[in-house]
């Protein structure tokens, strides 16, 4: 059998691509966008809205719309048929980041915490959201995680709050779902005392442990 050069082979394949080249259309030239072009056509946040926040939101609706529109000069709008709320940059948007954070208070609110906790999002650098649901701790089922969101809230919200000021957060129990708003430090603070009392340490010892806890926060 007679051995076939790989390069002759290969000789017709070129001479096909370089034909196609030819018979292609000039490449179009873009003019580079500024950094601020870039911002008003490609910047935007949508964040979906459930089902029972809906009314929620529509009775808060002024509340939000004016820190963002007249602080952040952002645009905001509610799509109801995608049921999101739409959040974008405009001309006077003097940050991009500015975009993030707005996008991180409509959620905060969203997910339960109130309009005047949710506001710090927009002052502060350095607050975050964090969630974690119950079975991440522990497996749970029927009565038994009954009992134990009942031992999270306490009488009257009583262990709730106590974490609350104690580690300078904000908790939102919603159902099996745990939400806190705080600093890193301060986050980590709350969410070992939440996985203490799901593990089923009694609630006195957890008090205990957060007066030493935040007694070295306050020094810090």
């Amino acid at each position: 059998m007679p051995k076939v050069d790989r390069k002759e082979a290969a000789l017709p394949l070129q001479e096909v691509a370089m034909d196609i080249e030819q018979d292609m259309p000039p490449k179009p030239v873009f003019t580079p966008l500024s950094g601020k072009e870039e911002v008003q056509k490609l910047q935007f946040r949508r964040i979906p809205v459930p089902q029972h926040r809906l009314t929620p939101l529509k009775t808060s609706w002024m509340q939000l719309y004016e820190p963002i529109t007249k602080n952040l000069k952002l645009d905001m709008r509610m799509n109801l048929k995608t049921k999101k709320v739409e959040v974008k940059t405009t001309a006077q948007t003097p940050n991009p980041d500015l975009l993030q954070k707005a996008a991180d208070f409509v959620h905060a609110f969203i997910l339960g915490f109130e309009i005047r906790d949710a506001i710090a999002l927009l002052r502060m650098d350095d607050l975050y959201v964090e969630g974690f649901e119950i079975k991440d701790v522990k497996t749970l089922r029927g009565e038994h995680l009954a009992r134990c969101i009942g031992r999270l809230a306490g009488k009257s919200g009583k262990t709730k709050f106590t974490i609350e000021n104690s580690t300078r957060t904000r908790i939102v129990l919603a159902d099996t779902r745990i939400h806190i708003l705080g600093s890193f430090q301060n986050i980590r603070v709350a969410r070992d005392a939440i996985c203490s009392l799901i593990l089923g340490s009694p609630a006195g010892k957890v008090y205990s442990k957060l007066r030493s806890v935040s007694s070295r926060l306050n020094d810090s």
